[in-house]
């Protein structure tokens, strides 16, 4: 079962040329790829496309089917990539690959904290730091979350969570070569010390000043 269906047409022609001209026009040039068949170079809808990419989280990381035009057989995909315009970050290129359900695949998922309401290190006075943002994991392609989320109802103040703190769904792991940190929970670091040291600084500068115009109007009157 797939969560969204996309309209597609073949692309005849390639290159940065044409992919400009397709650009243009309101198209949004792409290809569909592995799955031990050939590459099938494809043009999308932009504005339908693109709202979905800019609104839906859930669609990097969720199975598509792509209705191609001109093109028998059911093409059941990932978003493998994309291309994005360095000025008006909107995309400019899509990858898709192909998947079965039961294929093994690895992908990147958003972290998200719930709770954070209730843990007892915030009402503590304590900051939650997000160090990951998102987590490499492998699962079935048919069963891949929208997201991973850490409940911070017990997480307590000056606490470290590593990703062995974290239960996962089964079927899911995490790539990972060290138990490295997700999140902490940290009391904000105060901003009066150096404040407080650039004013001593200024007095003390103001002071100097005041020492030096005295010795040499002393200088001054003794010539």
């Amino acid at each position: 079962m797939t969560d969204y269906v996309l309209e597609a047409e073949l692309r005849e022609n390639t290159g940065k040329a044409h992919t400009r001209r397709l650009r243009h026009a309101g198209k949004l040039p792409g290809i569909i790829y592995g799955g031990g068949k050939p590459d099938l170079p494809i043009i999308l809808d932009y504005n339908e496309t693109a709202k979905i990419m800019l609104r839906d989280e859930a669609f990097y990381t969720s199975m598509l089917e792509i209705k191609v035009k001109g093109s028998r057989g059911k093409n059941t995909v990932l978003l493998k990539d994309t291309q994005w315009d360095p000025i008006y970050d909107t995309p400019t290129h899509v990858d898709f690959f192909r998947v079965s359900g039961s294929d093994s695949v690895t992908v990147s998922v958003p972290v998200h904290t719930i709770n954070v309401e209730d843990c007892p290190g915030v009402k503590a006075g304590g900051q939650l730091s997000v160090i990951r943002h998102e987590l490499e994991i492998t699962c079935r392609a048919d069963a891949i979350p929208d997201n991973v989320e850490i409940d911070c109802a017990t997480f307590e103040l000056d606490q470290i969570v590593h990703i062995d703190d974290i239960t996962l769904p089964d079927g899911m792991e995490v790539i990972r070569d060290v138990n490295f940190t997700v999140l902490s929970i940290v009391e904000p670091k105060r901003m009066e010390e150096p404040e407080v040291v650039a004013d001593e600084a200024v007095e003390g500068g103001a002071a100097a000043t005041d020492e030096d115009a005295k010795n040499s109007s002393e200088g001054d009157k003794e010539a």
